[in-house]
């Protein structure tokens, strides 16, 4: 243990709070600090509205403190605050699992309650490799990523992720059974695209090498994001989806859509799944669950994956996993709301007919000098800038500080990649603004 009881030196770096994904130390030198927030507008430390442009992080597509999502989560926790989730209930959980179910596509009848994206992905990978054990298949251990995928951080959710920074200080530790597919981006044959690109289906039988290389029988699931988000948002090309599905099936390999993202709305459809017309067998979910009200995740799994665990004795616990909150009754009140508003407000149609004047807003941008590459789908879209060549993501933070500060505008960078995600319920009026706001902060970049 530590002796020194000298008080300790005043540190400049930084504050208290450690944040994450976060240049901390630049960022503490002039901090960006939400105090409120209504609908599509946060308000910061300085009283200043700001339009936020990626509707907090994937999370709320309704808008920020929607009356009815706030008034269900104060009448909860007025009635029951929380509860033990092992070996009971509250009355809120099962309800939300049976809408849940019932909004997912064809054969998917059980849901199992996390609290966040990363837990839902690590859960989804502990089912499916405890599913194949259950089916007598023990030696299919092996979970398959795809490189430039994100799912979570999670030691799981890192170990199948493919985005290297997220990676590198914990590779020593990373689950040893993972390989990747190869990625489908491609700059020379698929820049600029709108919607899903044309070139690169044939990329889903990477499966087939891997199939080879390690054996099928060795092989207990692949778990890709329908459209990579964190990464800079990557459609998938057209019929890829549907190539790594058959894939999938012909090895008995479980494909595990990561829906965090996508569902809800993202796409313009209840999940990616129900937009492509494929159909995987575990959805993670979480994010535009309770529109990031509560923090709440989930796992969607068809019937023959949950009938697999229910053949031990009647009083045998058959999934060793779960977490202090799964089913939170907070957490489960703002989902049933926000599914309340989704179905009264028709939010999944009212975003599918928004992407045309999202695609064409961000498309404006593609004549920008600095601007190497746009890419949308849904109501989700990047922009690659230039990085610079002595510092790398320099310049999408400097953009992302001048929006905030000057144009008042909030919109997430990774690296040089500026990412979007509008309200689902956007005004188009709001987007075309801050489109003009992004152009005019692009013009004064170094």
């Amino acid at each position: 243990m530590p002796t020194n009881t000298e008080p300790p030196a005043r540190r400049t770096h930084g504050g208290a709070y450690w944040m994450p994904f976060t240049a901390n130390r630049d960022f503490y030198r002039a901090p960006r600090t939400i105090v409120a927030g209504s609908q599509h507008h946060y308000v910061d430390a300085d009283g200043r509205r700001l339009y936020d442009l990626f509707s907090g992080l994937w999370t709320s597509g309704l808008g920020h403190c929607h009356p009815r999502i706030v008034e269900a989560i104060q009448k909860q926790a007025s009635t029951l605050d929380c509860n033990m989730t092992f070996q009971m209930t509250n009355d809120r959980a099962p309800l939300l699992a049976q809408k849940l179910v019932a909004l997912a596509p064809t054969g998917f009848t059980n849901c199992f309650f996390t609290n966040s994206g990363s837990e839902s992905v690590d859960t989804a990978l502990k089912i499916a490799l405890a599913y194949h054990r259950a089916k007598g298949d023990a030696a299919r251990t092996r979970l398959i990523g795809r490189e430039r995928g994100y799912h979570g951080v999670n030691f799981g959710g890192i170990s199948v992720g493919g985005i290297a920074p997220n990676r590198r200080a914990f590779s020593g530790n990373l689950l040893p059974s993972v390989a990747h597919l190869c990625h489908t981006y491609s700059l020379e044959r698929n820049a600029f695209s709108k919607g899903q690109p044309t070139w690169g289906d044939h990329l889903a039988d990477d499966l087939n090498r891997l199939v080879a290389l390690h054996g099928a029988e060795t092989i207990a699931a692949v778990i890709v994001e329908p459209v990579a988000g964190s990464t800079g948002i990557l459609p998938p090309p057209k019929g890829y989806l549907e190539r790594l599905r058959a894939n999938c099936t012909q090895h008995g390999i479980l494909l595990i859509f990561d829906e965090v993202i996508t569902g809800f709305g993202r796409v313009g459809a209840p999940f990616a799944a129900d937009r492509f017309a494929v159909s995987p067998d575990i959805i993670t979910a979480a994010k535009g669950l309770t529109n990031g009200a509560v923090p709440m995740g989930a796992v969607l799994v068809k019937d023959f994956i949950y009938d697999a665990f229910m053949h031990a004795d009647d009083h045998s616990i058959e999934l060793f996993h779960g977490y202090t909150y799964s089913g939170h009754p907070l957490a489960a009140a703002a989902g049933l709301a926000t599914l309340e508003v989704y179905e009264a407000e028709a939010t999944f149609r009212v975003a599918r007919e928004l992407e045309k004047t999202f695609e064409d807003g961000i498309h404006l941008l593609a004549d920008h000098p600095l601007v190497q590459d746009v890419r949308n789908f849904g109501l989700m879209g990047g922009i690659d800038l230039k990085a610079r060549q002595d510092a790398p993501g320099a310049r999408g933070l400097q953009a992302h500080k001048k929006l905030f500060h000057d144009e008042r505008l909030v919109v997430r960078n990774s690296m040089d990649t500026l990412q979007f995600a509008p309200f689902l319920n956007a005004q188009p009026e709001h987007l075309h603004a801050a489109f003009a706001a992004v152009r005019r902060t692009l013009d004064l970049l170094n």
